[in-house]
């Protein structure tokens, strides 16, 4: 294994940073080998730097564009990151988290780490990162009330936002040891639909957060309407009929999940703090689906939120039996027993998606959204 020696102030600030904008990372991360600890933190940073830029309600889509850019050339080491720092950190909003702003002011420490890192989990980082901001530039402000255009464009939303990190989790894991590599191509395949089951349990749950923002994830043409249509897309459905496409919605993410369990199975048993880091995500998604489907009429995310005393629960019984292949996918479908059977095939088409995507911004380009591909669903 290559070694690195990134400098030790960086490494502790990445340490204190990371609870202060994220405690369910802060909860998994240790639980991973220690030098995957400090890789899989430091994406997570660089990721929640991209969503901070994107968020920033202070920056107007033209400036989001422009600093989205400039962080991508900050990743890969084009431009001083200090300088990137210096210059954004007095643009944000003070909408944003105190934890936020002082992430992005010091960002030049992340991104130390990040230049310190082995050659070929530097390249994963640097990859994630620009698809994610590249992706996200695409459909900023594009998701109005209105919502997408079909199932194609969350497909292409969740490649950009949560396949790419899974992919690039899939690196380092294998980087990690060659018992993974040896199972590089499976993994490869289903990480993008491990990525877009948490995130379709987050955009289903942050239904009514995101509205009270302006914002809608959901597929028009799912709820049977028309995907070029322009209107308000809950305003335009019956309640009644709103929740059964929403419960249809939560039987595909269901899939994706089960998609996700065998994704983590196929980790070797002997990487428990792997397949713990994996399982403490799935565990929390599941029972949050299986409130959204029996409480189909919540208006707010907090009424389908797992508790905390469940999250002790999850942490401790998967936590247990991590390496137990059996007994894990008896805790999956005891949790999953509530809801109606899901197909794993859900993932079927994904490939194509993220071929496309990727190949949009191949060659480094962080290219911008064809403003009238995806406000007519013509956008593949």
């Amino acid at each position: 294994m290559q070694t690195f020696g990134p400098d030790p102030q960086a490494l502790d600030y990445q340490a204190r940073i990371l609870p202060e904008v994220s405690r369910t990372f802060a909860l998994t991360i240790p639980t991973l080998p220690q030098r995957l600890r400090v890789s899989v933190a430091n994406a997570y940073l660089l990721c929640r730097i991209a969503d901070t830029i994107e968020d920033d309600a202070g920056l107007d889509c033209r400036a989001k564009r422009v600093w989205g850019d400039r962080f991508i050339a900050a990743v890969r080491g084009e431009i001083r990151a200090s300088d990137f720092a210096r210059e954004l950190a007095p643009l944000l909003s003070h909408s944003a988290l105190a934890a936020e702003r002082e992430l992005v002011a010091q960002c030049d420490q992340v991104l130390a780490i990040t230049h310190a890192l082995p050659p070929a989990e530097r390249s994963a980082l640097q990859r994630c990162v620009t698809l994610m901001s590249a992706g996200m530039q695409r459909y900023q402000g594009h998701a109005g009330l209105p919502g997408l255009p079909d199932m194609r464009a969350l497909d292409e939303y969740c490649y950009y936002v949560a396949g790419v990190v899974g992919e690039m989790l899939t690196e380092l894991f294998c980087e990690h040891a060659p018992e993974i590599a040896q199972r590089r191509e499976r993994l490869t395949e289903l990480a993008p639909s491990f990525g877009q089951g948490l995130q379709m349990t987050n955009i289903l749950k942050d239904i009514w957060d995101d509205r009270r923002r302006g914002a809608c994830w959901l597929p028009r043409a799912e709820f049977g309407l028309d995907p070029n249509g322009q209107e308000d897309l809950i305003d335009a459905l019956e309640p009644v009929e709103f929740r059964a496409r929403l419960e249809s919605l939560v039987i595909v993410a269901h899939g994706h999940l089960r998609n996700a369990l065998d994704y983590t199975l196929l980790i070797p048993p002997r990487f428990r703090g792997i397949r713990r880091f994996c399982l403490w995500a799935l565990g929390m998604a599941v029972p949050t689906l299986d409130r959204i489907y029996h409480n189909s009429d919540f208006s707010d995310g907090r009424e389908v939120k797992i508790s905390r005393r469940e999250v002790r629960g999850i942490v401790r019984k998967y936590g247990f039996f991590a390496g137990q292949d059996w007994i894990v996918r008896s805790l999956f479908r005891r949790a999953s027993a509530g809801l109606p059977q899901s197909d794993p095939g859900v993932r079927e088409g994904l490939d194509a998606v993220v071929r496309a995507a990727v190949s949009r911004f191949e060659g480094g380009r962080s290219g911008g959204l064809d403003d009238h591909s995806l406000s007519t669903g013509q956008h593949f």
